[in-house]
């Protein structure tokens, strides 16, 4: 059965994340608040926790999953990332948008997109979310919790350990989040002397990004 780690919304208990951050080390998938809705997370370079929390969410390898990240400077190590495309980042970072980019290398290919070579990533302004980014000492890879057959993401932690108790490792309980999704932004079109593209408006303003 999923683990209950409980911490305090403003003042989450180090220990508590730390438990948390050896799950995703040892290649489980958790359920964490963010500043939209619960997202599941698992270790980047995890094969087999990357193939799970598909299987969870019910996508194949052409949805975007999306890379948390600590900071910008973290974020621009795992896209490529221009003047224009930073300047729009840097006036909405962070916050509860997920931007489409290109992938560097440091993306492993099974979890970029298969044609595009493009990856989705975000910077949280969640205060257990980011300690647990930064215990962890890495990006983590994320999609956000929304059931098969579902259009709505799920914010109620205990609705999450009843419905997904023999699939995750462990549920995080800041108390409940948004029931937003994040605003996605597709940046690559940028690269090329194009505009940014609205892909999914969700929790991030857009008027922030000029758009």
């Amino acid at each position: 059965m999923a683990q209950w780690l409980q911490v305090h919304p403003d003042n989450p208990q180090p220990r508590l994340l730390k438990q948390a951050v050896d799950m995703l080390k040892q290649g489980k998938v958790l359920a964490v608040p963010t500043d939209s809705s619960y997202a599941l997370v698992c270790h980047l370079d995890d094969k087999t926790a990357v193939e799970q929390m598909r299987r969870i969410r019910g996508v194949d390898d052409k949805h975007h999953l999306t890379l948390l990240c600590r900071d910008l400077s973290e974020l621009a190590l795992y896209a490529k990332v221009d003047n224009r495309q930073f300047r729009l980042l840097k006036a909405a970072t962070p916050g509860a948008y997920t931007f489409i980019l290109e992938a560097t290398k440091e993306v492993p290919r099974r979890v970029s997109h298969p044609q595009r070579k493009t990856i989705g990533l975000r910077v949280p302004e969640h205060v257990s979310l980011l300690q647990l980014l930064e215990l962890h000492g890495a990006p983590l890879l994320a999609t956000t919790l929304i059931p098969p057959g579902d259009t709505e993401p799920m914010n109620d932690a205990q609705e999450i350990r009843e419905r997904f108790e023999h699939q995750l490792a462990a549920v995080i309980d800041a108390g409940a989040c948004s029931m937003q999704a994040t605003t996605v932004v597709d940046l690559t079109h940028m690269g090329t002397g194009g505009d940014p593209v609205v892909i999914r408006l969700g929790g991030g303003d857009v008027s922030l990004l000029g758009l």
